[in-house]
């Protein structure tokens, strides 16, 4: 396994391997992206030989380096509580600048915290999910449509180049027949005024 980390590059660390932490590997794995885990509850570890694991603290230096944090593209932490992801940022800017780092935030006030330590982004599973129940109840009419119908991004001239949807899945280089739902964020290059303009057409919703 030493082995296995040290000849990585570019790749992703997961920190904390419980119910979050498994969906997002299983994501990563299914679109062939790189990654490590770290994680320090043994239980956790059990039967699960295909995925490239270690055992350790996250919040530890020694324990991200190991993970090849140095040589890393970016870092993902859901471990239990905020204070153990703040540590985790903190550690882990300190080690690599260039770093993209997403962190879970589960308290209200904490992702200010988190964003001033280090992180790039900061996910709040409890919000994401209370807006898309919220949505649900009282957008119920609202249907997936293409970004050819709704004409973002091809009437202002600007590229749309990502789809983040509201369960935090991405989706890359999107099409014109690629449907957006409620609750998804776009990612667009283009000229600011322009994008501002576009970024009111999609609060306005279908």
């Amino acid at each position: 396994m030493e082995k296995r980390i040290k000849d990585l590059r570019d790749h992703y660390i997961v920190c904390g391997y419980g119910r979050m932490g498994r969906i997002i590997c299983r994501e990563l794995k299914g679109r062939g992206v790189r990654y490590v885990v770290i994680e320090k509850n043994p239980l956790k570890l059990q039967g699960r030989e295909e995925t490239l694991i270690m055992e350790g603290d996250a919040t530890q230096d020694e324990v991200l380096r190991e993970a090849g944090i140095e040589r890393a593209k970016g870092l993902i932490s859901v471990l239990p509580t905020d204070a153990e992801n703040l540590f985790v940022v903190l550690s882990a800017r300190g080690l690599n600048l260039k770093l993209l780092i997403v962190a879970r935030a589960e308290e209200e006030g904490s992702e200010q915290k988190l964003i001033r330590a280090g992180a790039g982004r900061v996910i709040s599973p409890y919000h994401i999910g209370g807006l898309r129940i919220a949505h649900t109840v009282l957008k119920p009419a609202v249907v997936a449509c293409t970004l050819d119908e709704c004409g973002i991004g091809r009437e202002l001239g600007s590229i749309i180049v990502a789809i983040r949807r509201a369960s935090g899945e991405m989706k890359f280089n999107p099409t014109f027949r690629s449907t957006i739902q409620s609750g998804d964020i776009l990612i667009a290059l283009g000229e600011i005024s322009k994008l501002k303009i576009q970024e009111e057409m999609a609060a306005a919703g279908p």
